[in-house]
């Protein structure tokens, strides 16, 4: 197998991982279309919100496995041609892109997916440990702070590439392809979470951890 081959066919593997719908396939076996319902996503977050934690968590679980596996898979794949590392790392990246674009355009779903975070989390476990450290830090933060999902997705986003970058400035040695990953991933969160925006700018996002008032 050449490497060109190795690569197409990783890039190919990342897209049909990442197209998985989990999440729908999940509300699929409780009776519900997800879509229907809740956010309309069919991340780990909506999975949480509609299906409860016992089945949204290991949607979740599964979002980032989808990310992680075909990067895995793509290391050993084009290193087994005999090239070299930096073609290893950009083979790597290419496929958890193409993981990442498949859940967000699932061709099962319409080429309509999620947002694309659990996955990209994987995706960072499989290519670069601070961004996915720069990620987490950001996420948590801004949840625990403003207790709103969408924002801290928004944050982990940002923190991203900027972790990518913090690494490579210290070290001094600078990996574009690795951070112009990180840089587009985190305009394609934003992209893809502009209702979110919206509502946190209207004033209308649900907060997480709140308990539902009931109903009289």
């Amino acid at each position: 197998m050449t490497t060109t081959t190795a690569t197409l066919l990783s890039i190919a593997c990342g897209y049909l991982c990442g197209s998985v719908p989990f999440g729908y396939l999940a509300g699929r076996l409780k009776g519900i279309d997800i879509r229907q319902h809740g956010s309309g996503n069919i991340g780990a977050t909506n999975a949480i919100r509609v299906l409860g934690k016992g089945i949204g968590i290991p949607v979740f679980m599964l979002d980032v496995f989808k990310g992680w596996l075909p990067v895995w898979l793509a290391a050993g794949w084009i290193a087994h041609t005999g090239t070299d590392v930096e073609v290893v790392t950009i083979g790597k990246v290419l496929t958890g892109f193409a993981a990442v674009l498949g859940h967000m355009f699932t061709f099962w779903l319409g080429f309509k997916g999620g947002k694309g975070i659990a996955t990209t989390c994987g995706v960072l476990a499989g290519i670069s440990l601070a961004g996915m450290i720069g990620g987490w830090i950001g996420f948590l933060t801004f949840l625990f702070a403003f207790r709103y999902v969408s924002l801290g997705s928004l944050a982990a986003a940002v923190g991203v590439p900027s972790a990518m970058a913090i690494q490579m400035y210290r070290e001094g040695r600078w990996d574009f392809v690795m951070l112009g990953f990180g840089i587009v991933v985190m305009i394609l969160a934003f992209v893809r979470h502009r209702s979110n925006i919206q509502r946190l700018i209207a004033g209308t996002e649900s907060k997480a951890f709140t308990k539902k008032k009931p109903q009289s």
